[in-house]
């Protein structure tokens, strides 16, 4: 078997698309995430805290001088990485319970007798 048929039973695996197509989505819902951390929760929290903007909190280590930047520490935009994790940790959690919710009521669900099932209990008591 050569290398691309390989390749080719590999990539094509049913996990291995689900994988990707997961990873996709997983970042098209971290952008909207962050999209929602900095344009719709931070603003109000800065006005909360008395109007400021996390984004653009930092530290000056050193300033610029002669074409060269100046060296910060932007812990605001650290902590809007933060509430960015807590609400993804937070949304995947919330997907999890509700999927565990289901099995389990799939689990507690008695299975219905099938029709030879009965058909078979109905000859036993006769």
């Amino acid at each position: 078997m050569g290398m691309m048929s390989e390749f080719k039973n590999f990539a094509m695996r049913g996990n291995v698309v689900d994988m990707a197509v997961g990873i996709i989505i997983g970042a098209a819902f971290g952008k909207i995430v962050s999209s929602f951390v900095s344009d719709v929760i931070m603003p109000p929290i800065g006005v909360l805290v008395g109007g400021v903007d996390f984004a653009n909190l930092a530290v000056t280590i050193q300033e610029a001088s002669d074409g060269v930047e100046a060296v910060t520490i932007k812990y605001g935009a650290f902590i809007q990485t933060v509430f960015d994790f807590l609400i993804v940790a937070l949304a995947i959690f919330m997907v999890i319970k509700f999927m565990n919710s289901l099995k389990k009521e799939e689990e507690e669900a008695p299975a219905k007798p099938s029709t030879e099932e009965k058909l078979l209990t109905e000859m036993r008591l006769t």
